[in-house]
């Protein structure tokens, strides 16, 4: 597994801190070489990406908080394994909440922002079996909330 931290700065991202978590439970297990990371927000600039999809957010606003939710999920897996990216076996599955108006259908299309992201980083590694849900709302009034299992190989 090629760098991450040279793959992101090459698509113009940076990595985040590792958000902490905001409740009782950890940000990930690992278990029988997976990684069970636990739901993340978008962030930008510090702050909650907030809103709701079909009512005060498109469906191109969607796919930037899902990607940020994605970097967020990167720096977890980061922390996780101590930043030794060539653990990460593959990317399995990632389930996308997004905070929906009731007539809003393009969840999928939201959620690509994550998918595409984990695809650019990881190669064929980063694609994965996926849920997009609408859901009516997220923690903190975030527009997108991920999180995801990850196959690892052993320390």
């Amino acid at each position: 597994m090629s760098d991450i931290t040279a793959k992101l700065a090459d698509l113009g991202l940076d990595l985040p801190r590792p958000a902490a978590p905001v409740a009782a439970y950890v940000p990930v297990v690992e278990h029988q070489g997976l990684l069970y990371i636990s739901g993340q927000l978008p962030f930008r600039d510090g702050q909650v990406v907030t809103g709701r999809l079909g009512e005060d957010m498109d469906v191109a606003g969607g796919q930037d908080a899902a990607q940020r939710v994605a970097l967020m999920l990167v720096a977890q897996i980061g922390q996780a394994l101590g930043g030794d990216w060539s653990r990460v076996e593959r990317v399995v599955k990632l389930g996308v909440f997004v905070n929906s108006a009731p007539s809003f259908t393009d969840q999928a299309k939201v959620a690509n922002g994550a998918s595409e992201l984990f695809e650019m980083l990881f190669g064929e590694a980063g694609r994965h079996a996926r849920a997009a849900v609408g859901v009516a709302v997220l923690p903190l009034g975030a527009a997108v909330e991920a999180d995801a299992i990850v196959a690892v190989k052993p320390a």
